[in-house]
């Protein structure tokens, strides 16, 4: 089979190749998926660079999400429901962006009929991340303000559109000022950019003087010091990524007078917390929100895999619009 592949880290248009290697074999409690598409996300790329947390022995294939359908299964029930269907493949190992790939069976989520390839391959990162972060972690009540940095993500606009139908309000930070008519035609209760001032400053003219009590940030380094220093008193921020790769600076007196406090979130850890049923009802929630457009990805350009260079440049454009993905297939 075809795989992307990478023997360094580094940037990922140079160090990622497309090379023929062994189709893999699934093991007990695992199964073999047929890829059909994958997205290029973030966390991705951040595996390729070596900058993730937790990262892959050398040669590696990138890759934590896709559809596909599952063609082979090892030995254990599990596999048995799920060969022949389509489904979420979720790889937390890596390696989906293949023409083949091998999961642990309970991974294996099939999904209805209706949800379209290019949103399947989506569905679980993003929207499983977006809920999470805004109706488990922080439970975030109808009537509050959510800040969030980073605002025009795919994950970021996400938030906007739960925010209208859970009846929170969102108060979002973008660099650049086009962006701000962007979601605000999308639904945004505020937006502001950071190249305006300090984003604390930006966030107590808006909410009276009082900061707000909820807030998440996938940046880090000087927007999640500033972010922090938007909550108000008992507030909390949730830190859901690395994106500058530099830390964010903690107030002491902030801390104890609040208190405020700093939240980490990995999705990962978050899922192997939640039982069967808890999951379950998860992938319900996502599958019925991406069909009313709460959850919908934006879907930009399609490469091929043998366009892998290409892919992940328009990947790292900023500002760019729509998720890159990969098709896997027989055009792949």
């Amino acid at each position: 089979m075809k795989a992307a592949v990478f023997e360094s880290f580094g940037e990922p248009a140079e160090v990622l190749s497309v090379r023929d290697v062994p189709d893999p074999e699934p093991g007990p409690g695992e199964v073999r998926v047929r890829m059909i598409l994958s997205p290029i996300n973030p966390s991705d790329t951040l595996v390729v660079q070596g900058l993730y947390g937790v990262l892959p022995r050398l040669p590696a294939t990138p890759g934590f999400e896709g559809v596909g359908v599952v063609d082979k299964v090892g030995p254990g029930l599990l596999g048995r429901f799920v060969k022949g269907k389509r489904v979420v493949a979720i790889n937390s190992a890596g390696g989906n962006w293949a023409e083949l790939a091998v999961i642990p069976a309970r991974q294996a989520r099939p999904v209805p009929d209706d949800i379209p390839d290019e949103q399947v391959a989506c569905f679980f990162v993003n929207p499983a991340t977006v809920l999470a972060l805004a109706r488990h972690v922080l439970a975030v009540p109808r009537g509050e303000w959510l800040l969030q940095s980073a605002a025009g993500s795919t994950l970021g606009r996400m938030l906007i559109n739960l925010g209208r139908h859970d009846g929170f309000k969102t108060l979002n930070v973008v660099r650049r000022h086009e962006a701000i008519a962007e979601l605000e035609q999308l639904g945004a209760d505020a937006v502001i950019s950071s190249s305006n001032g300090p984003i604390d400053e930006q966030v107590r003219r808006i909410t009276g003087g009082e900061g707000v009590r909820f807030a998440v940030d996938p940046v880090g380094g000087e927007t999640g010091t500033e972010v922090f220093r938007s909550l108000a008193p008992a507030g909390r921020l949730v830190l859901y990524g690395t994106l500058s790769g530099q830390p964010i600076q903690v107030d002491p007196r902030l801390v104890i007078s609040g208190p405020r406090s700093v939240l980490g979130f990995w999705l990962g850890h978050w899922m192997r917390e939640r039982s069967i049923p808890s999951t379950l009802l998860l992938f319900r929630e996502i599958a019925a929100l991406i069909r009313q457009g709460t959850l919908r990805s934006d879907i930009g350009t399609t490469y091929a895999l043998r366009e892998i260079k290409d892919a992940v440049r328009e990947a790292a454009v900023i500002g760019r619009q729509g998720k890159i993905l990969l098709r896997l297939g027989n055009s792949g």
